[in-house]
């Protein structure tokens, strides 16, 4: 093997690549708590950003940490934080701040066992429906789900990149096995994205008053302008118009509540980022994400060996939930399994509405990672 391509492979966790796709991105700005087992992610971005002369801040609680990225982010910087299902308990409030002031900012959330503190050194897949459903209302946060280090760096990079362009938190949901666990990872392989800012402000494109939620069209994401320049900037948590004006029911409010969930909407098709294997004929469609898409592929080597037609699809944006492709590679097949490390099978309930006419079959478990072996023997 060529001496410059051994160079350029390295062990690293997930978590380490999902702090090196952050400065890829431009991150400028991190807080976090220490959390396991998002630890590796915290300690990371504190030593990367320090080194140019960033600026990366240990919190004195996951509330703080949230706050003071969506500030930072309010100054223009992009920022993100880390942290655990507990942690992101807590930092509900502020997430549901940042999607009404339309605020870019990256949460990187390590899942473990829960409920409540749980189990802090066991991986879960548990905080699905958590994250995504934690706003009231319901509105889509945008959430990527790595199953290797690789995907750790890539999804990271785009996380920024749907945060800034559509003023947005996105979510990273990780799990502590993808985090904590140490792959070869080849640099000359990484696929690297361009870098995204969100869209400015200026004077002769809008009116000659800033109104911090302006828009053409519902679906149009509002032109950006920092906090403590030029223009005055109302940033209010509260239901309001245009001008960041607080109101209740007037028509101009009623509409910006809905823009904040169409201009995600319109862009869903674009948001969708999947890994597929589908075979010709296949009698049974496998579904996974997370380090249980890693089992997943393995059960898939072992069925065709075993002579089973079957298809697979690694689901990497579970939300907005990439319907079209569920659909198109669950086509002639009989059975659809779903794989994930809870209970109640989260992301089963959620998509088994889409693709109702099939059997679909849960494989489950809490607090042991699924072996291959109990999803080979769900499939036809």
């Amino acid at each position: 093997m060529n001496s410059n391509k051994i160079s350029n492979i390295k062990l690293r966790t997930g978590n380490q690549m999902i702090a090196e796709g952050a400065m890829r991105a431009g991150c400028k700005f991190f807080a976090g708590y220490p959390i396991t087992p998002a630890s590796g992610i915290y300690k990371s971005m504190i030593d990367l950003l320090q080194q140019q002369g960033d600026i990366a801040i240990s919190s004195p609680d996951e509330i703080s940490a949230l706050a003071y990225c969506v500030g930072a982010s309010m100054r223009g910087l992009k920022t993100m934080t880390a942290t655990s299902g507990p942690g992101w308990a807590l930092m509900i409030e502020t997430i549901q701040y940042a999607l009404m002031t339309e605020t870019p900012v990256v949460i990187a959330i390590v899942q473990r066992l829960g409920p409540s503190t749980g189990g802090a050194t066991q991986g879960a897949q548990g905080d699905i429906l958590l994250a995504e459903f934690a706003t009231s209302g319901g509105y889509t946060i945008p959430i990527l789900c790595p199953s290797n280090s690789v995907e750790c760096f890539e999804l990271s990079m785009l996380a920024f990149k749907w945060a800034e362009l559509l003023r947005t938190p996105v979510v990273i949901l990780s799990d502590k096995e993808v985090g904590m666990t140490t792959d070869s990872v080849d640099y000359f392989d990484l696929k690297e994205l361009p870098s995204a800012l969100r869209v400015p402000f200026q004077v002769e494109s809008i009116s000659n008053n800033y109104r911090m939620y302006d828009y053409q069209k519902v679906s149009d994401v509002p032109a950006f302008a920092a906090v403590g320049e030029e223009w005055k900037v109302t940033a209010t948590g509260s239901a309001h118009n245009k001008y960041g004006a607080l109101k209740k029911n007037d028509l101009e409010t009623l509409e910006v509540l809905h823009h904040l969930e169409e201009k995600i909407q319109a862009r869903k098709d674009d948001l969708v980022v999947v890994k597929k294997d589908i075979q010709i004929d296949a009698q049974t469609l496998v579904i996974s994400f997370g380090i249980t898409a890693r089992t997943m592929n393995e059960s898939i080597i072992q069925a065709r060996e075993e002579g089973k037609k079957v298809s697979s699809l690694n689901i990497l944006s579970l939300f907005p939930v990439p319907e079209k492709e569920i659909i198109k590679a669950a086509e002639g097949v009989k059975r659809v399994v779903i794989a994930e490390e809870n209970f109640s099978g989260q992301y089963r309930k959620v998509i088994s509405l889409i693709i109702k006419e099939k059997e679909i079959i849960g494989v489950n478990k809490i607090g042991l990672m699924i072996k291959p072996k109990e999803i080979l023997e769900t499939i036809l």
